[in-house]
């Protein structure tokens, strides 16, 4: 059927999102960030990701194959920032361990709890348990890693045995992905205080 200016009449667009510059799976990604720490993972349909990203559905899949496309990136995203600085301050030799030590998890606070979504609360599902998501449990394991050399080259983490460094690397860096849930409580809290505080007891844990 045409319109008395001849222009045919079809589906509506969906509506569109202020222009942010984004790409395409990058918009995809923000707006599955804001639905699954506010709807909550499994409440929140592809549907619903392509709509608030300002596209359709069968579009979406032009950039990533589902949810858990998106879910894996997110979880990445929250690591890979802390890993690259892990790797610069392990190669900087100019600096104690114990100053390295604190850095790095006062760094990885202020990332895990600086964006405007609570990206760190996603380790909670028990979908990421699966084997898709070994790409970000291998980063995740990377980073760790590097917190128990960090440890391990301190004063008190040198005379340490491998299973009492291996608990003190299990207790920090259990302590820094809590931050999550304590930062999720008081979301008005400075995350540049919250984040020199939990470094310096985070050192504490590891007899710094």
């Amino acid at each position: 059927m045409g319109t008395s200016s001849g222009r045919r009449v079809g589906r509506p667009r969906a509506a569109q999102r202020p222009d942010s510059g984004l790409a395409p799976r990058a918009e995809l990604l923000v707006a599955a960030a804001e639905l699954f720490t506010t709807r909550g993972y499994a409440a929140t349909t592809t549907r619903a990701v392509a709509e608030r990203a300002g596209m359709r559905q069968a579009s979406m899949y032009h950039y990533v194959s589902g949810k858990e496309e998106l879910l894996a990136a997110l979880l990445e995203s929250t690591v890979t920032p802390s890993l690259t600085c892990a790797r610069e301050l392990l190669a900087d030799d100019a600096r104690t361990a114990e100053d390295r030590l604190w850095e790095l998890c006062r760094t990885d606070v202020e990332l895990l709890c600086g964006g405007p979504h609570n990206l760190g609360g996603l380790y909670l599902l028990p979908e990421v348990r699966s084997e898709r998501f070994a790409g970000f449990h291998a980063v995740r394991a990377e980073l760790k890693d590097a917190y128990r050399q960090l440890i391990a080259a301190t004063a008190a983490g040198g005379v340490l045995a491998k299973s009492a460094l291996d608990l003190r690397t299990d207790l920090v860096f259990g302590l820094i992905e809590g931050v999550i849930l304590v930062h999720r409580s008081d979301p008005e809290r400075s995350v540049s205080e919250f984040a020199r505080a939990t470094a310096d007891a985070a050192l504490r844990i590891a007899g710094s």
